[in-house]
């Protein structure tokens, strides 16, 4: 498990982006990077280009360590098919991604701890990593228990987001499943995503 070992606004404004687009974002008052020297901008290299967008990806799903971000890379090489396509399939397959896709807690911060303190189940039995594969048809269940915690119901009334089309989910009955792995342009990110400089980044 990576740990975040700053604010999750803090990372909004070293990206100068809303991530997430949550009305709480300091970018969205300061769309600058924090710092005496934030204002300023200069025209980044290409490899300063393609490492904003790694930060940026690695970020959103709750700032993932280098590490592991590398093995999802590689293991997006080894598929067949387009390398970014299949790193962002890889990312959305995760546990807590689809906890946080379906509206179950209000951001992917939230979703990797909920995971971690076991209040999920995957196909009946309870999982506690949050970087779980899912595989298509897969049943993430909220535990009896956890179904009326306050975080949940709070989460599932936000309008700011929606869930996406790959992700059935049943707010009643606290349930989702992951109808297939998405592609890029199926993801509702709030910022754009470019995967193809996070490929060129890494097979440098």
């Amino acid at each position: 498990m990576s740990k975040r070992l700053s604010s999750k606004y803090k990372i909004d404004r070293r990206m100068g982006e809303n991530l997430w687009g949550r009305p709480k974002s300091p970018v969205n008052r300061r769309q600058y990077a924090p710092g005496q020297h934030g204002q300023r901008r200069r025209k980044p290299s290409d490899f300063g280009t393609q490492l904003f967008a790694k930060q940026k990806l690695k970020g959103y799903y709750g700032n993932i360590g280098e590490r592991q971000f590398r093995r999802y890379y590689e293991e997006a090489v080894r598929r067949r098919g387009d390398t970014g396509e299949n790193l962002i399939e890889l990312l959305e397959r995760r546990l807590d991604a689809v906890v946080y896709r379906s509206k179950f807690v209000p951001t992917v911060f939230a979703a990797r701890q909920f995971v971690n303190h076991g209040h999920v189940m995957v196909n009946g039995q309870r999982v506690n990593v949050p970087s779980y594969q899912l595989r298509d048809g897969d049943v993430v269940e909220i535990k009896q228990k956890s179904k009326e915690l306050t975080v949940v119901l709070e989460a599932v009334a936000l309008p700011e987001r929606d869930v996406p089309d790959y992700i059935e989910v049943d707010h009643r009955e606290m349930k989702a499943s992951l109808v297939r792995g998405p592609k890029l342009a199926d993801v509702p990110y709030a910022v754009q995503m470019e995967p193809n400089l996070v490929v060129e980044f890494y097979s440098r």
